[in-house]
């Protein structure tokens, strides 16, 4: 047994085995493992008793749940309408020019992918920015360089 089959096996055990543990099961595996591996959702389809093809369908529906692989960072933008008038696109033209990649890419040296999310239930403070956890409210092309800046001098 792999280490993600056995990881998988345990959150079944943890969550159960019907289908509505796929959530909670899919969030487990990218909290642990930073996406869902083809090998982590048939795996998660076995346990659970269901087709890898829906494992597939809804991981891939959500935006949180990525089917390939990030960087150690993820960078998520709101999309919203509301972002977009408060200036989101300068804000993602700064990030990428700094970290030079387009939006939905991931860094050479994979320390950060950059993303657009949808809704992040922030839109009272727009332009939002979301890395990994942490949210950063009213960002502007300069503040979001800056709070990079200090990302890019951790090991």
């Amino acid at each position: 047994m792999t280490n993600i089959e056995e990881f998988v096996k345990n959150q079944a055990e943890l969550h159960g085995t019907k289908r509505e543990s796929l959530m909670p099961i899919l969030q487990a595996v990218v909290r642990s493992e930073r996406f869902l591996s083809e090998e982590a959702m048939e795996a998660i389809a076995k346990e659970l008793d269901i087709s890898t093809a829906d494992v597939y369908g809804t991981a891939s529906f959500y935006t949180f749940l990525d089917t390939k692989p990030r960087g150690k960072y993820i960078i998520r933008i709101c999309k919203t309408i509301t972002c977009h008038m408060k200036g989101k696109d300068a804000v993602i033209g700064a990030l990428e020019d700094l970290l030079k990649i387009k939006l939905g890419e991931t860094t050479s040296d994979k320390k950060f992918s950059l993303l657009q999310a949808n809704c992040l239930g922030w839109c009272h403070k727009g332009p939002v920015m979301l890395i990994d956890d942490e949210v950063y409210p009213q960002v502007t092309p300069e503040s979001a360089v800056e709070i990079l800046q200090e990302y890019l001098k951790k090991k």
